[in-house]
């Protein structure tokens, strides 16, 4: 049993110890991802545009590891302001349009470079 690495170049961290996501036979964990453009390496502004990037990340992390959104079994979503739920909830609605995935949504005192929202999941995919 070995475990892959998924690193698509583009949202691969330098100097962070971390993997955007690792493949486990028929499973796939995918780390935090922050609303990164990965284009500019910037944070677009409000929880609506940071959750389409964030979810935008994720997607790029399950494809390079040959899974879908609609093999997302498990998210995880963190909100710096619980108070932006009902828009994060909004987008997220769009990217799981029927048989949504288990679901936690807990609210920090801070995420990394002050985002707003970041999103990690667990996927199954084919063999």
């Amino acid at each position: 049993m070995s475990r892959t690495v998924i690193a698509p170049p583009s949202l691969t961290a330098p100097g962070v110890p971390l993997s955007p996501g690792i493949a486990f036979e028929t499973l796939v964990f995918v780390s935090g991802q922050l609303p990164i453009d990965p284009e500019t390496g910037a944070f677009p502004d409000g929880v609506t545009a940071q959750t389409k990037a964030s979810l935008a990340n994720l997607k790029t992390v399950l494809e390079a590891a040959g899974a879908t959104m609609e093999g997302v079994v498990k998210t995880t979503v963190f909100l710096k302001n619980m108070d932006d739920f009902s828009a994060m909830n909004a987008v997220y609605a769009e990217a799981f349009p029927s048989e949504p995935p288990a679901r936690s949504a807990i609210e920090v005192a801070r995420l990394p470079k002050d985002a707003l929202v970041e999103i990690e999941a667990v996927a199954i995919r084919a063999r």
